[in-house]
């Protein structure tokens, strides 16, 4: 049940970030500030149904959260690329090429497994108040490092700071949910009391803002390829710091396992160089037209 609410929650994110590309594309505001992206934005219904798919990937997520661990959940998520790819490429028209069919079982067998091997136990549902304070100091600091590297540089460069950060941060929002869902036995009202429920909000704010200005600063290919490896790890690290998962990894098995992990992360590396999701800015600005006059002509994408 765990690993399909997982997928589910993977593909229907994936969904919504060809959704919301398409609405950056359109927006294209003057200024790259937060206030006038996001203003921009927020007046295009196309963004807003990759807002509906987003929100309904969070909450089959936070199913899968409340009956796994955080650190078999979050490495599943990577698997939102592979359903990227096949989307692209079926609203594209366009033939996936051998390396990339190569790729998309790299990684299905990278992850399987991984996690087969490494299958961690819950140790815990309460975490301390002092591991919640290092926990968020170090995100913060490593957040707010990736926004500050996105101001220079090249496009994709820009794009994989900003991939760095929302990856952090969506980590976070996910250790926030395994918290709340931790609590939820003890009812609405006690979770609603929780500083954790509106941690959530918070957090997933930040990290939708984080990801719409990874979308808009560069190829998608870079911007996603940086989040969905950098959440898993992320959220890896998170679920040992404060619930003490229990990850196998000892001996001859942590080799093999980071044998394995080294072909899925390598895998999504060459799927983010797919041409079907990685693109000039030209590319990207055309697809993004073509896609939108589809979609106003067929209601739907697919």
């Amino acid at each position: 049940m765990v690993f399909v609410l997982a997928l589910f929650a993977a593909g229907a994110n994936a969904f919504a970030t060809v959704l919301q590309r398409l609405g950056v594309e359109e927006a294209r505001p003057v200024s790259k500030r937060t206030h006038h992206l996001m203003a921009s934005v927020l007046r295009r219904p196309i963004w807003f149904a990759g807002l509906g798919l987003t929100t309904a990937s969070f909450l089959l997520q936070a199913l899968a959260l409340s009956v796994g661990n955080l650190s078999t959940v979050q490495p599943i998520m990577v698997t939102e690329i592979l359903f990227l790819v096949v989307i692209l490429g079926t609203w594209f028209h366009h033939q996936l090429r051998w390396i990339d069919w190569i790729a998309v079982l790299g990684t299905a067998v990278g992850l399987g497994v991984f996690l087969w091997l490494s299958y961690s136990q819950e140790g815990h549902s309460y975490p301390s108040q002092y591991d919640w304070v290092l926990l968020l100091v170090a995100s913060a600091g490593a957040i707010v490092l990736g926004i500050v590297a996105a101001q220079r540089g090249r496009r994709s460069w820009r794009a994989v700071c900003y991939g760095v950060s929302a990856g952090i941060c969506f980590a976070l929002t996910a250790a926030f949910i395994k918290t709340v869902a931790n609590e939820w036995p003890r009812g609405v009202v006690y979770v609603f009391t929780h500083p954790a429920a509106y941690a959530v909000a918070v957090a997933g704010l930040i990290g939708l803002v984080i990801s719409q200005h990874a979308l808009d600063a560069g190829p998608v290919a870079a911007s996603q390829a940086a989040l969905l490896i950098v959440n898993p790890f992320s959220s890896i690290i998170m679920g040992i710091w404060l619930f003490r998962d229990h990850v196998h990894a000892t001996g001859s098995r942590a080799i093999v396992e980071g044998v394995f992990l080294g072909v899925m992360f390598y895998s999504l590396l060459l799927l983010s160089q797919s041409p079907l999701i990685s693109s000039t800015r030209e590319a990207e600005q055309l697809s993004g037209r073509q896609s939108l006059s589809k979609v106003r002509a067929g209601g739907s994408i697919a």
